[in-house]
């Protein structure tokens, strides 16, 4: 069992993010998870920094923590040739410490490009034949590729790592877990949900599964549920919402009625290590072994610290206890 800390680059500018990643290796975990995005969530997050530029940053500023995207839309705002060239490369930079995730997109980031916004079906074909070419370009050597949707013609990617990236694939039902479990080497879900891990499993999949932990950590309660209503109400519209709408305008809309008491109902928050724990242990029941820790309180300093003092014994404890105890 392994526990990370997701970058929240839509709330925070590049070099926050960065300083964030070398305070978390210092803080013991094993991993930080980045989203990769064109767009924020809500026009009040203000941020949304280019995702390999901040990736080759963290490669260099630290030195063993490992390196996820939590996800990478692989084949409409950037074809899977360039993807497979920026994870390489980070790879490389890295020390082979990278992990790509990848997903079926969201239109929020991916229509800023005009190439329209497929349905779901389609944008899973897309994923398997972006999977296929980006394997392809990772064994060394020149490819070209003609699929149903995308084409690479006659490329090569010079710098390879010694070893392939994983390539972890996003779920969030059991379609889109028989997807991960047949062209991935992991799962990443948001949900903590043993069908998405059941699924994986059930289908052959032996991979790590990554699950993110929301969380909120303040002095009280309160200011803790603001700050996760203030930052992370998007995710409470739920999967087939956030995917769809197309900026953050829309997600102002959508979110103006979520209440601090809903958030309570989701995320670990306040000052009660217990509380938090709660909501940790629901992923590692659910079958996750790699879990990403939110933390949507407004002092990432107080929450590493946090983490340190109260968190991660615990957790670490409880990750040594077999699943559904």
């Amino acid at each position: 069992m392994r526990v990370g800390y997701k970058l929240f680059a839509e709330g925070y500018g590049p070099r926050e993010i960065v300083e964030q990643a070398v305070r978390a290796e210092r803080a013991g975990f094993d991993f930080v998870e980045i989203s990769d995005h064109f767009h924020p969530w809500l026009f009040s997050h203000g941020h949304s920094g280019f995702v390999w530029s901040m990736l080759a940053a963290i490669a260099e500023r630290t030195e063993r923590i490992e390196i996820v995207t939590g996800v990478t839309c692989p084949f409409l705002r950037v074809h899977p040739a360039i993807v497979a060239q920026a994870a390489a490369t980070t790879a490389v930079l890295s020390g082979e410490r990278f992990t790509l995730g990848v997903g079926s997109g969201e239109r929020l980031n991916e229509h800023v490009v005009g190439k329209g916004w497929p349905n779901v079906t389609t944008r899973h074909e897309m994923l398997r034949e972006s999977i296929d070419i980006m394997r392809l370009l990772w064994s060394g050597g020149y490819h070209s590729y003609k699929g149903e949707h995308l084409v690479l013609e006659d490329a090569q990617v010079f710098d390879l790592p010694e070893r392939p990236p994983r390539v972890v694939v996003a779920a969030s039902g059991a379609r889109s877990a028989r997807l991960a479990a047949r062209y991935g080497d992991g799962i990443f879900a948001t949900d903590p949900d043993a069908v998405i891990t059941e699924t994986y499993r059930g289908q052959g999949g032996d991979g790590p599964c990554y699950g993110e932990v929301p969380l909120a950590w303040a002095a009280d309660d309160g200011t803790a549920l603001e700050s996760a209503r203030e930052l992370f109400r998007f995710g409470l519209t739920g999967w087939k919402v956030q995917s769809e709408l197309p900026n953050p305008v829309n997600f102002e809309a959508a979110t103006a009625l979520i209440s601090r008491e809903a958030m309570a109902d989701a995320f670990g928050y306040g000052p009660d290590p217990e509380r938090h724990l709660k909501v940790v242990r629901s992923f590692v029941s659910a079958g996750f072994d790699h879990l990403a820790l939110i933390n949507a309180g407004p002092d990432p300093e107080g929450f590493f610290t946090f983490f340190e003092n109260e968190l991660a014994e615990p957790i670490r404890d409880m990750t040594r206890t077999p699943v559904g105890i």
